[in-house]
């Protein structure tokens, strides 16, 4: 998941929250502490992290919980609107028809984001378009226009043109009759005045609806200079943060974001080109949690036509035969990878973290799955827990695969199963409970 570690060590502090006998003092204190660790090893600021700190605390201590919450989903509420808070707001990019204009540092991954966010919004049903404007970097005009053929997007440049504000120019006249027209400027720091000049001119030209730094989460605390500096150069509308899936510093990159006046926009959390996500600080903070973002899940099956095939509800039930799971991994590998999917799914204890070996249902071990359930009987495939060591080896000989590979199958539908099942409650919270109490936190009802 986005950053994972974050993730992992967030859940612990909520997981001794939900299993304490009462809530006083010291369990406030314990689970602020284990918060603060978190939070600064995520290279969030320290001053954010003891101000949040201290909110929590101050909340958790006074506040009375409201008309049907216990004190435990009290705190864990409060922990929940603290960190929204610091996050910050969501930048308003809307999905109608507009002109945006990408900026940032060489290297921070904008180019490949110019062609993923094209695919983000070609998804959503609008056309898009990109223009390179980007007449500085070797290599920047083949890579982009590689990235968008491949992807169906339109592509304007022109090879070996300086001029970048006149390319731009031309740009936005080839592509009127798209709905979204995306301009990727090159890649400049925030000193180089030449090259802010002509991001200056470029803006000039453009008028872009949406001005979008795109940033490296590895700069970490350093994005809030940046973002400053950028922003007073041509008024940036938002942040896109890239490589959020590979850095420790994310949490600082974030944080530092809304420290400026800018906010976040899009978040990328992966190489592929749908590994781009529209950030809202409610969704993230609630997949960060382990609480899911099932609205995400919904809007993910319908982008990729798959919602008939994904039975959601099944998903929620988590009660799973063989021959389900495999239908269902065969849509959800459609919608994008397993562990993004999963991690959308409100699991039980705020978060039930699967092995990487676990994530790994492709499309080649489904294959290999249908094999080995061709050589089941239907009790076998209606309840797995009837398969014993000796119909291993007779699955295995009748399939002709080896029977690590049968158990393999079933250790993967255990899995899977635990996990969808602890949906149904959350340590000692019934799902219905917590649904009902924190719908909203979690992107949406159901």
């Amino acid at each position: 998941m986005v950053l994972d570690s974050l993730g992992g060590s967030l859940r612990g502090a909520l997981k001794k929250i939900a299993s304490a006998s009462r809530i006083d003092k010291q369990v406030v204190d314990e689970a602020v502490r284990e918060i603060q660790r978190a939070l600064l090893q995520a290279d969030v600021n320290v001053k954010l992290v003891m101000n949040l700190s201290n909110r929590i605390r101050d909340r958790a201590l006074s506040e009375k919980p409201a008309p049907g919450m216990n004190p435990r989903e009290h705190v864990i509420n409060i922990v929940y609107q603290e960190l929204i808070n610091l996050v910050g707001k969501s930048s308003p990019v809307t999905l109608e028809k507009q002109t945006i204009m990408l900026v940032g540092l060489q290297g921070s991954g904008k180019t490949t984001t110019a062609a993923k966010l094209a695919t983000f919004f070609q998804r959503k049903g609008l056309r898009s378009a990109v223009v390179c404007a980007d007449t500085f970097r070797a290599g920047a005009f083949d890579q982009l226009k590689a990235l968008c053929e491949k992807q169906g997007v339109f592509f304007y440049g022109e090879k070996g043109n300086p001029d970048a504000p006149a390319v731009a120019r031309r740009g936005l006249e080839a592509s009127r009759k798209y709905d979204i027209v995306i301009v990727d400027t090159a890649g400049r720091h925030a000193l180089e005045k030449d090259l802010i000049q002509e991001m200056m001119d470029i803006d000039a030209v453009v008028a872009a609806d949406h001005k979008l730094l795109v940033m490296d989460a590895a700069l970490g605390q350093q994005a809030s200079e940046q973002a400053k500096a950028f922003n007073k150069a041509v008024g940036i509308t938002g942040v896109i943060i890239t490589k959020l899936d590979g850095t420790a510093k994310g949490g600082g990159a974030m944080s530092a974001v809304a420290e400026t006046n800018s906010s976040v926009a899009f978040i990328g959390v992966g190489e592929t080109p749908n590994d781009l996500e529209r950030f809202e600080a409610d969704r993230f903070i609630s997949r960060l949690l382990g609480m899911g973002d099932i609205k995400t899940l919904i809007e993910r099956a319908q982008e990729t036509k798959v919602e008939e095939e994904v039975d959601v509800e099944a998903l929620m039930r988590g009660k799973f035969t063989l021959k389900d799971m495999c239908k269902q991994m065969e849509a959800i590998n459609k919608m994008g990878p397993l562990k993004q999917i999963m991690q959308m799914l409100p699991l039980g204890g705020m978060g039930l973290d699967l092995s990487d070996q676990e994530y790994q249902v492709t499309k080649d071990r489904l294959e290999k799955y249908r094999v080995i359930m061709s050589s089941m009987t239907e009790a076998e495939l209606e309840d797995p827990k009837i398969i014993t060591a000796s119909r291993i080896k007779r699955i295995s000989r009748g399939s002709g695969t080896p029977p690590e590979l049968v158990r393999e199958l079933l250790k993967s539908h255990k899995a899977m199963q635990k996990a969808l099942k602890g949906m149904r409650g959350m340590n000692k919270m019934g799902m219905k409970r917590m649904m009902k109490k924190f719908g909203p936190m979690m992107g949406g009802g159901m």
